[in-house]
């Protein structure tokens, strides 16, 4: 997705959260995906505001072009002063959770929590009743905030907007 939206896209930056034990596999694991269309990527690191903060200063030094924010409950409550740091960064976003594109964010690909969260009682109630937990659908979104993609002056392809599950105008 930020291929189309950054055709010259050579460097993107993910932002883990060093005391976030599952960050590190996740981490490789999009490390492998980047290699396999010839991108550089690194993961930068930041467990506090201020942190982030210098993550974001890290990751304009490095020359990235884009960030992927990892999922994170620290990153969610950070989700506003992120979005503005790569508003500020001119660096296309990436984020897991919807709420993220609310706050200034440019897209999110994953579930949407508050819909996760009125569904929980559901979940939990299917597996007690034998359901496999694997067998539960996760609902994914694509959600993309075109006023974002103004102020970082990219063009968001129309076939990732008929892609996408909502569009913030």
């Amino acid at each position: 997705m930020l291929l189309s939206i950054v055709p010259k896209l050579s460097r993107v930056a993910i932002l883990v959260n060093p005391t976030n034990r599952s960050h590190a596999p996740v981490a490789a694991s999009l490390e492998a995906a980047a290699r396999s269309v010839n991108l550089e990527i690194g993961a930068v690191e930041a467990a506090t505001a201020q942190q982030i903060d210098g993550a974001f200063a890290k990751m304009s030094r490095q020359n990235a072009g884009a960030v992927m924010i990892v999922a994170d409950a620290f990153f969610i409550q950070e989700g506003q002063q992120i979005a503005e740091l790569a508003r500020k960064h001119r660096m296309p976003s990436v984020f897991p959770f919807r709420e993220q594109i609310d706050a200034g964010g440019l897209m999110s690909y994953g579930q949407h929590l508050a819909d996760n969260f009125r569904r929980a009682a559901t979940y939990v109630d299917r597996i007690f009743k034998g359901a496999k937990p694997a067998d539960e659908s996760t609902k994914l979104e694509l959600v993309i905030n075109l006023r974002t993609a103004e102020v970082l002056g990219v063009t968001i392809p129309p076939e990732l907007l008929l892609l996408a599950t909502e569009v913030i105008e």
